[in-house]
């Protein structure tokens, strides 16, 4: 994450042209991947977009989310330093190209990719998303995630369980979180992001209010000694989780008073209902009058 803030606040600062979604592209091409080492074989992979959680089983490995495509080769050799095993399993915790762009290689490796049936509804289809200034275009069949799900689901793994959970809708209509049981991991996908503003996909079927669900799930989920993997930013515990959900409910309450006071979007960004918060949460591709409009529009 410090790679793709650093390049996303130079590109946009200095007024370049390049749109969020190939700032964000860049960084994945450029970016090292770090490999980080959690608990009971689950590591964290960061530097292709989202993170991406990984369980190393008997039988081989288990994703979480596959970044952006153009990490491929930098990822695999990660992978292999975590062992030779094959791949098995990968889930999409949504739709967004930063958690599933990777699904070709990981297709064409042999692995099954689990996602919520929205998930999969939206990758078959063409999606103008404005704050990103790109088209996504259909997803070819062979890439697609081949099982949707609609409930929690288990998955027996080695010595491990784990727990698939949908939260719909949250910060898009096909949000999952991933519970590796035994390691005490849990990977959340977009439905958290440590240390900077969230994006909510409102194309998508978020909102903020699903957006705060999804983060009080992900609190009742996590226990005092929970590791946890963000959809962006680094390993998290359960106080960082905490104080995400109790940044967007502060901010949601003061944006929903001031467009109750018919203040208008740009006079409720004037009003900097950020302030407090932009020093830790807004030094990344989504600032405070960004991350204000996405909560007006919600409220």
């Amino acid at each position: 994450m410090p790679a793709l803030a650093a390049s996303a606040l130079i590109a946009l600062a200095s007024g370049a042209s390049a749109s969020p979604y190939s700032v964000i592209n860049h960084a994945a091409a450029t970016s090292k991947i770090k490999v980080h080492a959690l608990r009971g074989g689950v590591s964290m992979l960061e530097g292709s977009g989202g993170n991406i959680g990984v369980l190393v089983g008997p039988e081989g490995l288990f994703l979480v989310d596959t970044g952006i495509a153009v990490s491929e080769a930098k990822l695999k050799t990660a992978l292999r330093g975590l062992s030779r095993k094959p791949l098995r399993y990968a889930v999409n915790t949504h739709w967004h190209w930063d958690h599933t762009d990777g699904n070709g290689w990981v297709r064409r490796a042999g692995a099954q990719i689990i996602a919520e049936r929205h998930t999969l509804d939206h990758l078959k289809h063409t999606i103008r998303v404005e704050e990103w200034e790109h088209t996504f275009t259909p997803v070819p069949a062979k890439d697609l995630p081949t099982q949707a799900v609609q409930a929690e689901k288990l998955v027996a793994f080695g010595s491990d369980r784990v727990r698939i959970r949908p939260y719909m809708p949250s910060h898009t209509d096909g949000d999952l979180s991933v519970y590796f049981e035994k390691a005490d991991v849990l990977a959340t996908g977009d439905t958290f992001w440590n240390g900077v503003y969230p994006f909510i996909d409102y194309v998508g079927g978020g909102g903020i209010d699903g957006a705060i669900k999804a983060a009080d799930a992900n609190l009742a989920m996590a226990g005092p000694r929970t590791i946890i993997i963000p959809g962006h930013g680094p390993v998290a515990n359960r106080a960082d989780a905490q104080a995400f959900r109790d940044m967007l409910v502060t901010i949601r309450g003061r944006v929903a008073k001031l467009k109750a006071e018919g203040k208008t979007l740009a006079q409720a960004q004037a009003a900097r209902p950020t302030a407090d918060f932009d020093a830790k949460w807004g030094q990344s591709i989504i600032n405070g009058q960004l991350f204000t409009a996405l909560v007006y529009r919600g409220v």
